[in-house]
């Protein structure tokens, strides 16, 4: 009897010692369980998206050229990278050889205008002395003929004057439309020949975006969508899809989408860059990005159940949007998913969660 009082004595010392310690250690296990905040799936309406990539440039390009020939360059007045209004002088070419035509022009068209004055005087008398039988019907008929032939000769005459005139005109060459000067060719001194391109300009300084989509995409793409292009200096351009290339490339199974960029826009062309194209819009479920945790390349999140502890639980993921990524498979809008600090959390670990503001 008093050998079982002393181990019943011994037993109740090895628990009162054994308590505290216990305790202690189940305090130091709450106090470790991480912090985490919660937040369920949101339901969004977001625009499918296309990706796209290609290369800006310019929506229309002139040429400019000269159209006469044998005359030489006496003023260059733009350079590259100058922005023109339509009509203004690029370039002067020399004048003294086609205003010596000019003028010579204007003497014919002097002397054709005498020759037509003295054969209508000559008609008109013929025509007058014809009832009286003054002068014979060969003299008449010759009379009127000359009438017409110097009124054929003064009418050739002014017309090869209008031509002089066009030539004076051709030795200004001014811009054919609003544009940014992008290539120059014109050379002081240099002398012409028609059809010699003196310059390149970007009409109305317009940069498009020809995008290259899989030809997938082609049956729902259409003029109107929106488009959001990578800007080439980091910030995002919004444009419009103004044509759908009719063709395909049977290399890369890839189409051109011409994408109109607005007029305020002007990045440089020749720039390689990525974007998307927006269709219709469509439900999303959606989740923080910070809640996905990459292990080993696939996509997770942790979700807390009642007894507060997480589970791990591998997500699809799809769109992302303004910080967001929709969930494809893997959770629905009842899990409680854990917003930050899942790359610290395993599964099963205990948490504690944070109480909403």
């Amino acid at each position: 009897m008093r050998k079982t009082s002393r181990l019943f004595a011994s037993a109740f010392v090895a628990m009162a010692l054994f308590a505290p310690l216990r305790n202690a250690m189940a305090e130091q296990a709450a106090a470790t369980a991480l912090t985490v905040s919660l937040t369920a799936p949101a339901q969004r309406d977001w625009p499918e998206t296309v990706p796209a990539s290609g290369w800006l440039k310019p929506w229309q390009e002139a040429v400019i050229a000269s159209e006469t020939s044998g005359l030489r360059i006496t003023d260059v007045l733009v350079d590259i990278g100058s922005v023109v209004t339509k009509g203004q002088t690029l370039v002067r070419l020399s004048q003294e050889s086609v205003l010596a035509d000019l003028r010579k022009q204007e003497a014919a068209v002097a002397t054709a205008k005498a020759s037509l004055s003295m054969a209508e005087a000559n008609a008109d008398r013929a025509r007058q002395l014809q009832p009286s039988g003054a002068l014979s019907d060969e003299k008449i008929v010759e009379y009127l003929a000359d009438e017409q032939t110097a009124t054929a000769s003064l009418a050739s005459e002014e017309a090869a004057l209008d031509s002089e005139k066009i030539k004076v005109a051709q030795t200004t060459i001014a811009a054919v439309d609003d544009g940014l000067i992008t290539s120059r060719s014109a050379d002081l001194g240099a002398v012409v020949s028609a059809g010699t391109e003196l310059f390149r300009m970007v009409r109305q300084q317009r940069i498009e975006w020809q995008a290259e989509v899989s030809a997938r995409y082609l049956p729902r793409i259409s003029q109107g969508l929106s488009v959001q292009v990578n800007g080439p200096e980091g910030h995002a351009i919004e444009g419009k899809v103004r044509l759908v290339g009719p063709s395909v490339s049977t290399d890369t199974s890839r189409a051109i989408v011409y994408v109109t960029l607005p007029a305020d826009t002007r990045p440089r062309t020749g720039l390689y860059v990525t974007g998307k194209i927006e269709l219709q819009t469509s439900p999303a479920l959606t989740v923080p990005e910070t809640a996905i945790v990459f292990r080993d390349g696939i996509s997770y999140v942790f979700t807390a159940s009642e007894d507060q502890r997480v589970q791990r639980v591998r997500v699809e993921t799809g769109r992302r949007n303004n910080g967001e990524v929709e969930i494809v498979s893997g959770i629905d809008r009842t899990s409680k998913v854990v917003t930050s600090g899942g790359a610290f959390l395993s599964d099963n670990d205990l948490v504690k969660i944070a109480e909403k503001n």
